[in-house]
């Protein structure tokens, strides 16, 4: 029997938590597979980005693309997609202008969105100041209704796409925001482009696969000795799902195209479509991946976590 004084024993330390599952497993790939979703953005910016987006997932590495629906190269998009309906396309959610010379607006009236707008009644500009304008004010319905604006765009041309994503904003800028997209996502079956924690984190306690390892933005990426810089990168790939976002561009004499990352664009196509790519991703072995795969992982994923239905109620 042990003495009056003695102190109680140990409490055993907590167990920690299950590791959260990677995308590999969520896609049901071996633990050490390299993938890269391999996604070229914003389609519909310009014709000659539109022609280079196509292009790079036709014959060149990229698996697929987002869309901007408000932009006046749009239809232009939505024929090729027509045209191309292998090519699996996302809606790249557009609540930023491009540039100080490139403005657009909304696809719903103005006077429904007023708080997406600045003063000019455009969106806004992407800069940290812009972006921080927006954020600031932007109402959630007033989201919400330019969001289903943009993305019934899409099935109103008879197209269905795979993810929604955002141009210039991270993870829709704000949680709300983010929360509302992934509430659209799942009303409309679609894949969300989630990269940053903690929300990362919860999607993959919630079964939905997303980025393991990063996310890398092409505009990010040094224009001196670009396919070097591309081909280090894919060969210090680590196991895993990394996105790249890509923007390509055609480099033709006669563009008008927009000046500024003229030469990101441009630089990317020539990557995307050279055959030192394709050569690279057989050399590290790594499968290249697009957003149609992970729109049917998260479909699954929603599948298994749904209610069941009451007896007698039609499924």
């Amino acid at each position: 029997m042990p003495a009056a004084d003695a102190p109680p024993p140990p409490k055993p330390p907590p167990t920690p938590p299950p590791p959260l599952p990677t995308a590999n497993h969520l896609l049901g790939r071996p633990p050490d597979a390299r993938l890269l979703l391999l996604n070229c953005d914003d389609l519909g910016l310009h014709e000659s980005v539109n022609l280079a987006v196509i292009d790079a997932v036709r014959n060149g590495i990229a698996a697929s693309c987002s869309l901007m629906t408000p932009c006046a190269a749009a239809p232009h998009a939505l024929r090729l997609l027509r045209r191309h309906p292998e090519v699996p396309f996302g809606v790249h959610l557009t609540m930023v202008c491009e540039s100080a010379d490139l403005r657009w607006g909304p696809l719903t009236a103005r006077d429904r969105v007023p708080s997406l707008l600045d003063a000019s009644g455009a969106f806004f500009a992407p800069t940290p100041a812009g972006r921080a304008a927006l954020l600031a004010q932007a109402r959630l319905d007033e989201v919400e209704r330019e969001f289903r604006a943009q993305i019934d765009a899409v099935a109103a041309a008879g197209l269905a796409p795979t993810h929604l994503d955002f141009h210039c904003l991270a993870d829709g800028g704000r949680a709300d925001i983010l929360d509302l997209t992934l509430a659209l996502g799942a009303e409309y079956g679609l894949a969300v482009r989630v990269w940053l924690p903690p929300a990362s984190a919860r999607m993959r306690e919630r079964g939905l696969p997303v980025v393991d390892r990063g996310f890398l933005d092409s505009f990010t990426v040094p224009l001196d000795d670009k396919p070097a810089h591309y081909a280090r990168l894919l060969a210090a790939l680590p196991p895993g799902l990394t996105e790249w976002a890509l923007h390509p561009a055609l480099a033709r004499a006669n563009s008008q195209a927009p000046g500024d990352g003229w030469d990101v664009r441009r630089t990317d196509h020539a990557f995307l479509v050279s055959p030192e790519a394709r050569r690279l991703l057989t050399e590290h072995g790594i499968t290249v991946l697009g957003y149609r795969t992970l729109q049917e992982a998260w479909q699954r994923a929603r599948a298994r976590s749904a209610p069941p239905t009451p007896p007698g109620v039609p499924r």
